[in-house]
């Protein structure tokens, strides 16, 4: 199944892990997060966003599934925490890095589900495979009742995509946040596909909401997080936006922005091979001048 409206991500991910993270030697690990709730994530090289796993008596609730070049090694560590097949697939978002391997796990048994916005990007792609579509979708907030452990799929609109979820755990205190958190990295905020800097922000505000102390983040990409983590990410955002805004103010265009440098302060901790601080600074600017 192809989505060629993200495979540029997935390229410039891919290479970036290649030539800083030796991409050649990347592999899946899985991190149990609470009783029955497990991050399986990339280790030595870019392997896709972060997975969510519930495993119990009802069978697998997976969320996002990764790249093809790994769907074996996704399937050699969920079958060590369970012999149980997929039951649901959730997507956070539509970006290949998360669904790549929607087709081949739906002909397993899985059945998918997400917003709906994600499952009509995907259907009025000419040249994408109708097999790995969502099945079931909602609109603003759905919930799951299984392995013991109750979830609520709700709606960022207009933050990372037109078309996130994030998922809460709610008697675990675990949230699986997608792309909406880019956890000590500056985030990806996909204007072209419906994203926006102020989504963004509005985002991770009802996450931090949602979350508490003792809540336990799985980023879409990053470690493991913390509502402290999320805190400082989204505090540099909220900063990083009122610098660039600042400049559109004063009748700055792009290129005076960018040889200013507002966001010279964030590039050492934030800044990386896919959104370098000149490509954050860019996304800013687009999406506060609406251009």
């Amino acid at each position: 199944m192809r989505f060629p409206f993200v495979s540029s991500i997935v390229l410039a991910l891919t290479s970036f892990a290649s030539a800083d993270h030796h991409g050649d030697g990347a592999h899946i690990e899985t991190t149990e997060v609470a009783s029955g709730l497990y991050m399986l994530h990339g280790v030595g090289g870019f392997t896709g966003g972060n997975i969510g796993v519930s495993v119990g008596d009802d069978g697998v609730v997976m969320i996002d599934d990764s790249m093809p070049p790994f769907l074996d090694q996704l399937q050699e560590q969920l079958a060590v925490i369970t012999d149980q097949p997929i039951a649901f697939l959730i997507n956070t978002h539509v970006h290949g890095d998360h669904t790549g391997n929607n087709a081949a796990l739906a002909k397993s048994g899985a059945r998918i589900v997400a917003h709906e916005r994600l499952r009509s990007r995907m259907k009025t792609d000419p040249e994408s495979s109708d097999d790995g579509l969502p099945v079931i979708t909602f609109t603003e907030e759905m919930s799951f009742y299984l392995n013991n452990q109750p979830a609520r799929l709700i709606h960022t609109p207009h933050a990372h995509t037109d078309g996130d979820s994030i998922i809460v755990f709610t008697a675990a205190n675990v949230i699986h946040a997608g792309d909406t958190f880019f956890r000590g990295l500056f985030p990806y905020i996909d204007l072209d596909s419906g994203g926006s800097v102020d989504g963004f922000i509005a985002a991770q505000e009802r996450l931090l909401k949602l979350s508490d102390d003792q809540t336990k983040i799985i980023p879409g990409h990053g470690p493991l997080a913390s509502k402290a983590d999320l805190k400082r990410d989204l505090a540099m955002l909220k900063d990083a936006q009122k610098l660039v805004a600042g400049f559109i103010a004063s009748d700055h265009d792009i290129d005076a922005i960018l040889e200013a440098n507002p966001l010279a302060k964030y590039h050492d901790d934030y800044n990386w091979g896919f959104i370098t601080t000149e490509r954050m600074t860019r996304t800013l600017y687009r999406s506060v001048a609406g251009r």
